[in-house]
């Protein structure tokens, strides 16, 4: 496989909680004034990434993996997955609440929908003032029971709130209740699943007269209860990563680029994603060069080795499938 860094095609998503923001701020081509997602990367069926750039350009992302396998993927990606790209890669604007949700885990995905569970990352790219978000429920004893009977008057009282701003990460295991809340954009880095249990949709109708279905059952039995609020603890050294998200799903590291930077990947089994989060960076692989901007993503095939970044200031997200790399060896920067 010639290697270099591919970009696709975003698949926009309107949705009732969407805004203007994707298109406002991180300038995905639509006039749409209710986008709620931008899919960056995805192998969800009837929702195949197409390449845009480059040699493959037209190519579906199942044409890629099927075509070249291992130098894509990476060899411990195939065994586990076959053909299937492992992870959904979004950005997501929330003018409104999100609804208040969980996902379940693989057992259960598996039992009731033939698919993988849902375990997913946020972090927050830009948010307005006072925006917050749902994490977990606010006391470890609430019986999930009560999930069936959330409305307007208690939903403050179940759920844990936290406040959040540009910066900040939140890991979401599958059981773990969620929601984006309003002015929010966040990227989402997750499993490859479109498995929703939604809980309390605070009492909106859709154009047609109608609410959103609820599956209070089914979010019972995926709800699991977690002490941590899942904030990643990091800090940000010129030229150098630190780890957001580090689980069996996906590794996320987070890091900046002033000037020149050389990232050597030849012990790692993976492809390598990443997201502009902030600013502008050019991105060369085996002297293909692509740039790289605030909002967009790039993906760089698993046969490569070295990729040389260079920016006057750049803050990217960093994403991989760790399988085969021991947690504690560290990417060579």
């Amino acid at each position: 496989m010639e290697a270099y860094p591919i970009k696709f095609i975003p698949i926009l998503k309107e949705k009732i909680w969407g805004g203007e923001k994707l298109r406002q701020i991180l300038n995905k081509n639509t006039n749409s004034k209710n986008i709620g997602e931008s899919w960056e990367i995805s192998g969800v069926q009837e929702n195949i990434s197409i390449v845009s750039n480059g040699l493959y350009a037209g190519d579906s992302l199942n044409t890629l993996i099927h075509k070249c396998k291992a130098d894509f993927l990476g060899k411990q990606n195939i065994e586990t997955f076959g053909e299937n790209f492992p992870l959904l890669i979004k950005f997501l604007d929330a003018k409104t609440n999100l609804s208040v949700q969980v996902h379940p885990d693989d057992e259960m995905a598996s039992i009731y929908h033939n698919s993988y569970g849902k375990t997913e990352m946020w972090y927050i790219m830009n948010s307005d003032k006072d925006a917050e978000i749902i994490l977990g429920l606010k006391n470890d004893n609430t019986d999930t029971r009560v999930l069936s009977k959330i409305d307007a008057s208690n939903v403050d009282a179940i759920f844990n709130i936290e406040e959040v701003k540009q910066g900040d990460s939140y890991f979401i295991p599958a059981g773990k209740i969620h929601a984006i809340g309003a002015g929010v954009l966040a990227a989402e880095i997750q499993q490859t699943s479109d498995i929703t249990y939604r809980v309390y949709d605070w009492d909106r109708i859709d154009e047609n007269g109608h609410k959103r279905e609820l599956h209070a059952d089914l979010a019972q039995r995926a709800t699991k209860v977690f002490k941590s609020n899942a904030k990643s603890k990091y800090h940000l050294d010129h030229d150098k990563t630190s780890n957001l998200v580090d689980c069996n799903y996906f590794t996320t590291n987070i890091f900046q680029v002033n000037g020149s930077q050389i990232r050597d990947y030849k012990n790692l089994d993976s492809f390598v994603i990443y997201m502009c989060v902030e600013g502008m960076s050019e991105i060369t692989v085996n002297n293909h060069k692509e740039c790289l901007t605030f909002g967009e993503t790039i993906l760089i095939p698993a046969n490569s080795n070295k990729v040389l970044f260079k920016s006057q200031g750049a803050t990217l997200l960093e994403v991989y499938i760790d399988s085969k790399v021991s947690k504690s060896e560290k990417l060579a920067s």
